[in-house]
């Protein structure tokens, strides 16, 4: 099989690509990115001289790059998306732009060469914030910030092509995902690498968010079940049934790394804050899938990458990442 994988140079995107190379020897997968801020060619050292993989820098924006590329894959997987929830309050163009206009074209690429299947990463986020119980693939659809609301709009976008043209599109829904090569402005790496460096841990509110930690290779199980197994036109979740506080998981952080809790700073509440994200992953369950890896054990994992890796990380929390993140969380020093 030849895929189209997007955004393969991000976080999720990249540790697909590494997962597919290793399970499938007869699959070749073709990476297009933007390489923006959170974008890195580091990523997929390991891989970048498989025979099986090409990397082509280019915005799924532009029709023409796409359409070339496209004409030549069995499937396209879109990870590419503007995807940082506190960059999309202060500045919400780029998302609209990325998540809804770009996936537009890469669904005309789709409907144009017939692809055998088009799979959409979206988010839990889509589904807003839930007091009790889990959303399921037919939960209303109820985004309240511009990120998950320009992820919503890719979505429902997906479904129009599927039920006007018969693209056969598939949408998946992670929760919140967490592992090595995470860019360091998401909570996790910014935790761990915050507290290895002694610098606080700014925490919104009064911590008491909850979300469901999804470890990346267990998504990426998953996405793998859905291309292999998913129904064209629907909607599959998946998560890692391991749903914390964001006070317990700083705390958890800290005990690991031997650090005190005076590292902890509360900050002002994000701007539309949700309270608590949960998934019924029943749905893809059924298709043989399950996350495999305790949280405990991987977070632990997790932790000692970022302690290994400190190159990766440091040359990429640089004077502009340091700027945002003061101006971000009202830091100063």
């Amino acid at each position: 099989m030849n895929i189209l994988v997007t955004g393969g140079c991000g976080f999720i995107g990249s540790n697909f690509i590494k997962y597919i190379l290793k399970k499938y020897s007869s699959y070749k997968i073709v990476n297009l990115d933007k390489l923006t801020y959170a974008g890195n060619l580091d990523n997929l050292k390991d891989v970048e001289k498989n025979k099986n993989y090409k990397f082509i820098k280019g915005d799924i924006c532009n029709k023409r790059i796409v359409e070339k590329i496209a004409k030549h894959v069995d499937c396209i997987i879109n990870f590419a998306a503007e995807t940082h929830v506190d960059r999309s309050i202060l500045e919400a163009g780029s998302f609209i732009k990325t998540d809804v206009y770009g996936t537009y074209i890469l669904l005309e690429a789709a409907k144009k060469y017939r692809h055998k299947k088009y799979i959409q990463i979206s988010t839990d986020e889509v589904y807003g914030s839930i007091d009790k119980g889990s959303f399921n693939e037919e939960s209303r659809l109820k985004p309240n910030s511009p990120y998950s609301a320009s992820k919503t709009s890719a979505d429902l976008l997906c479904r129009s092509y599927f039920v006007t043209y018969g693209v056969p599109v598939v949408i998946t829904r992670s929760s919140n995902n967490y592992g090595p090569y995470q860019y360091p402005e998401k909570v996790i790496p910014l935790f761990i690498t915050n507290a290895i460096e002694d610098k606080p841990l700014p925490l919104y509110g009064d911590g008491k968010n909850v979300r469901d930690w999804l470890y990346v290779m267990d998504n990426c199980s998953g996405i793998d079940t859905v291309l292999c197994k998913g129904t064209a036109g629907e909607v599959y979740n998946i998560g890692g049934d391991n749903e914390i506080t964001n006070i317990e998981l700083t705390k958890s952080i800290l005990k690991i790394l031997n650090k005190p809790f005076s590292l902890i700073k509360p900050v002002a509440d994000r701007l539309g804050h949700d309270r608590r994200y949960s998934l019924d992953c029943s749905k893809l369950m059924k298709l043989g899938w399950k996350p495999k890896r305790k949280f405990n054990e991987t977070l632990k994992e997790t932790i000692e990458w970022y302690i290994v890796n400190k190159k990766w990380w440091k040359k990429l929390k640089d004077n502009k990442f340091n700027q945002y993140y003061k101006r971000q969380y009202k830091i100063s020093g």
